[in-house]
């Protein structure tokens, strides 16, 4: 056996080393073909698609779809599911979840091919003779929330219907017609922005256009209520407990405020109807997605029964309605594509997110949905955030409008230095300044409700009330607008705050108040505390550590980070002793250095943090006497 492997020495030497640089194989690319054909702005020539939509097996989560696609004439075509999707300022369509999907013509099984570049498309040939052809296949929704955001519980249920169709490839997508029809479980009850007649358990949507359809989900559920609010406006709540729907007359008149607050500030209807979809589950995924005569909203239970426990998430419908008028009906002309296989472009979210978050904001205070006091104390705490934000350094807002396509939303291990679509919040602090800039160059007399009301309302333009189409705008056009209202060098201020580097976001904006850092928690700070059951010390030592010591964030070099804390982290004693949230506040008050016990991974450890700033949680504070600038700002119109 020695002499064996003495004489395979040579050989395992040969085929060790290298060959001659020269002699390796070097394949060539190849081409990529895209065989999908690009949308053209014609009219569909097969006629009226029909969708049929079984909704009833909601203990299995699963939904069977039929669709029929009439034919002008026979031959190939390629039929898309949606993937770049309005809203989502990505390719976001749950492809994944559709399967068994089968094409039958006059009741004849015609096979299919999925494309090998875009995986969205199924290339089929409809033999000659056929007048339509049949897709069959099941949407299978999400059982558990690691498959994704549930949809459908016990109670509630959410068609989206970019995962319950296909269309045709090469038509904008506004030209091809669609007639919807879903049978829901006995006893459900739906809310869209779509009409149609019901009979039994199946209602038959009026046909409409694949745009709208899309742009038109529907919630559904057996516990529900509806509340009108006027201005063609209504509030439809859906829960798991009938008492989540205990709604007072004030906290709907507040709702309805909102809307007629929206329609003071832009100055016109552009929605023929609007319909707050709103579910209150703990079963059911959160979601908060605008429409342009509808928003897809979800939290948990205690919206309303927990009203005067803190604002929760009530900005959230302020900010979705918003959006009927800054993202759907204007919309930057990079995120409007004719139809759902063009990539989007997000450029411009700073203007779609960052002024819809402004004015969400703006019309909570006015409408009375958040306190004054509230409205403040989410300021501070947005502001403070984002200063502690040490991705900033690398950064600028104009890059996170990427985020939606980089990351898609997926958990970050160090969120505050990789930043993560900072363009909402930080987009606010930037339009509070504008509106600060406005007022003092007019004294008061103008501000960034004109520009809403010329820019989004249009009013104008000659545009008419109730013009639900779309209008879109550049970069140029937001600077002109700006112009219009006050001459100012807008394009260096944007430039300035948007595509630069900055060390610390503008507060310029705040004007007659400024940041500063205490030992209590405001209104905001501790509902979110309470509802998250964590304590929030990201704003000195930088921490966020669950109530049972469970570390849920670490901020980039902190002194947290510098000593060697991580999230996932565990902290067992503070000092020498157990640790509990009571604690853990009275050592990080007392302003001496600390010692923690903590397990990483497998270990534990004892890491001394050298921090002495004592706690630090954030609120605005007056500066002086009388009306501010954003006094004026938060007060109603109404």
């Amino acid at each position: 056996m020695h002499i064996t492997i003495v004489r395979a020495l040579p050989l395992l030497l040969s085929l060790a080393t290298p060959l001659p640089a020269q002699t390796r194989s070097a394949p060539e690319a190849s081409p990529v073909t895209d065989t999908v054909p690009k949308a053209r702005d014609i009219a569909w020539p097969g006629g009226t698609m029909r969708l049929e939509v079984d909704a009833t097996d909601t203990t299995r989560r699963i939904i069977r779809v039929r669709q029929t696609i009439p034919f002008a004439a026979a031959g190939p075509i390629t039929l898309l599911v949606p993937q770049w999707l309005p809203g989502h300022h990505g390719p976001r369509g749950e492809i994944d979840k559709i399967a068994g999907l089968r094409f039958t013509a006059d009741g004849r099984e015609i096979g299919w091919s999925r494309d090998p570049v875009n995986v969205y498309a199924f290339h089929l040939d409809v033999p000659a003779g056929a007048k339509s052809l049949v897709a069959e296949f099941q949407y299978l929704g999400a059982t558990e929330p690691d498959q994704g955001r549930v949809k459908i519980s016990e109670n509630i249920l959410n068609l989206q219907w970019e995962n319950l169709s296909l269309y045709p490839a090469g038509y904008y997508v506004r030209r091809l017609p669609v007639q919807a029809t879903v049978t829901y479980p006995a006893g459900w009850q739906d809310a869209t922005a779509l009409r149609g007649k019901r009979s039994g358990a199946t209602v038959a949507y009026d046909a409409t256009d694949y745009e709208t359809l899309i742009d038109s989900p529907v919630f559904a559920g057996r516990i529900q209520r509806a509340f009108p609010l006027g201005n063609a406006a209504s509030l439809t709540v859906f829960a798991d407990d009938a008492k989540e729907l205990a709604a007072t007359p004030d906290q709907i008149a507040r709702h309805a405020k909102l809307v007629d607050e929206a329609i003071a500030l832009f100055g016109a209807r552009h929605f023929d109807h609007y319909d707050f979809l709103l579910a209150l589950s703990d079963q059911f995924g959160g979601i908060g997605l605008e429409h342009h005569r509808s928003s897809e909203n979800a939290v948990g239970p205690g919206y309303f029964t927990k009203w005067n426990e803190g604002p929760g998430d009530r900005n959230l419908l302020p900010h979705e309605l918003v959006h009927s008028w800054n993202g759907k009906f204007r919309r930057p002309a990079t995120l409007w594509t004719p139809d759902y296989t063009v990539p989007m472009r997000d450029d411009l979210l700073w203007v779609y997110e960052g002024q819809t978050q402004f004015w969400g904001y703006v019309l909570g205070a006015r409408s009375g949905i958040y306190s004054k006091d509230q409205t403040l104390d989410a300021l501070a705490s947005i502001a403070a955030r984002l200063d502690a934000t040490r991705g900033r350094q690398w950064r600028s807002v104009a890059d996170t409008t990427n985020d939606p396509v980089i990351s898609a939303r997926r958990p970050k291990a160090w969120p505050d230095w990789q930043r993560n679509e900072d363009y909402y919040n930080e987009g606010l602090m930037i339009w509070l300044e504008a509106d600060a800039i406005i007022q003092r160059g007019t004294g008061g007399k103008r501000g960034m409700d004109d520009f809403a009301r010329a820019f989004f309302g249009m009013t104008d333009g000659g545009l008419r009330d109730g013009d639900w189409g779309e209008v879109t705008y550049t970069r140029a056009d937001v600077v002109k607008a700006l112009g219009d209202v006050m001459p100012y060098d807008w394009d260096g201020f944007l430039t300035a705050r948007i595509d630069r580097i900055t060390p610390e976001v503008t507060k310029a904006g705040l004007g007659g108040y400024r940041l500063v850092y205490g030992d209590t928690p405001s209104s905001v700070t501790k509902a979110r505390e309470t509802d998250r059951k964590l304590i929030d010390q990201s704003y000195g030592i930088g921490l966020i550590v669950k109530e049972d010591g469970a570390v849920d964030a670490v901020n980039w070099d902190s002194p947290a980070f510098r000593a060697g804390m991580t999230s996932g982290d565990r902290i067992f004693a503070v000092n020498g002793i157990e640790y509990s949230k009571a604690r853990f506040l009275e050592a990080v008050g007392a302003k001496t250095p600390l010692q923690l016990l903590v397990k990483q991974g497998r270990r534990f450890t004892t890491i001394a943090l050298d921090y002495s700033g004592g706690i630090r949680y954030p609120r605005l504070q007056k500066t002086g006497e009388g009306e501010t600038s954003l006094d004026r700002l938060l007060k109603p119109r109404r």
